[in-house]
């Protein structure tokens, strides 16, 4: 799969595209996307969602994305990275914006890989729709303070977004099988650190379910093994902190809960065919 890094922190532009070129791609960063004209099908980790004027969606850094135009469409694209939102900040709030856009990413992320995610109070979509105007006022006279202006308005959509798809999953807790799954990997999410809250075990006793069942269970709701998603979601969250943080590969070996550096090299190594450094070195280039 082809990937996309951003250039600058923060990027925003209104386009048209009558016709997507590009296929699905994974892009490095967020992505606040609000449709101002036209009809189509967006393509979000294989899921296809149709999409019209006035729709509004976001794509995490870890979500692959695309477009298929139906009529000629007219979009308002907000793209940001971490980076971002930790400008011109104290350490202390630098460490909890970090934490905050992580727990969105994972919220976002594994809500994207099975539901469209929809703007349901009338009060909401005016007002997401009143924020994007004034972000792109802002980007374009870039008046003194426009960047910290900026970062109001982002995390303004962002609390606004998140809180629609908290409501969704609160309003369906243990309905159907749906809201199971997406609670278990909001859970995998929140804990990928934490391999003793990823054991089969644990899993079970939390989501109700025999432990001989949790493993066929999660590959006939998500089309992979346990082991296999977990995995996977570690490496896209090792790729994330190379491209867009300093940290040293020891120090994201100890966030993500791999034994030590080179356990994450190898594991790395075996699922991207490069190391980490080549990696880094590769994503770098790609920003200048």
């Amino acid at each position: 799969m082809e990937q996309k890094a951003l250039h600058q922190p923060f990027e925003l532009y209104v386009s048209d595209m009558e016709c997507w070129k590009e296929r699905p791609l994974i892009y490095h960063f967020f992505e606040i996307v609000q449709i101002l004209e036209g009809e189509g099908t967006r393509e979000v980790n294989r899921n296809k969602f149709r999409y019209h004027k006035g729709s509004i969606f976001l794509f995490t850094p870890l979500d692959c994305r695309g477009f298929d135009i139906t009529k000629p469409t007219r979009f308002c694209s907000i793209r940001f990275s971490e980076t971002f939102l930790r400008q011109s900040k104290t350490p202390q709030d630098r460490e909890r914006i970090t934490q905050w856009l992580q727990q969105l990413e994972h919220i976002f992320y594994h809500h994207n890989r099975f539901q469209e995610l929809l703007v349901k109070q009338p009060g909401d979509c005016n007002m997401i729709a009143s924020l994007m105007q004034h972000m792109m006022e802002e980007y374009e006279r870039k008046q003194p303070y426009y960047e910290e202006n900026l970062q109001h308005y982002v995390t303004l959509v962002l609390n606004i977004l998140a809180r629609n798809v908290s409501n969704g999953a609160d309003t369906a807790a243990t309905e159907t099988d749906t809201s199971l799954i997406n609670r278990m990997l909001l859970h995998i999410g929140q804990h990928i650190a934490d391999p003793e809250k990823l054991r089969i075990e644990y899993l079970a006793g939390c989501f109700n379910l025999s432990a001989n069942y949790v493993g066929e269970y999660f590959r006939k709701f998500t089309g992979e093994s346990l082991q296999q998603y977990i995995t996977q979601y570690k490496i896209k969250l090792v790729q994330q902190r190379l491209t867009h943080s300093k940290l040293t590969i020891s120090q994201i070996a100890g966030e993500l809960g791999f034994t030590d550096e080179s356990h994450l090299s190898r594991q790395f190594k075996k699922h991207s065919g490069q190391s980490p450094v080549e990696y880094r070195k590769h994503a770098q280039a790609l920003q200048l």
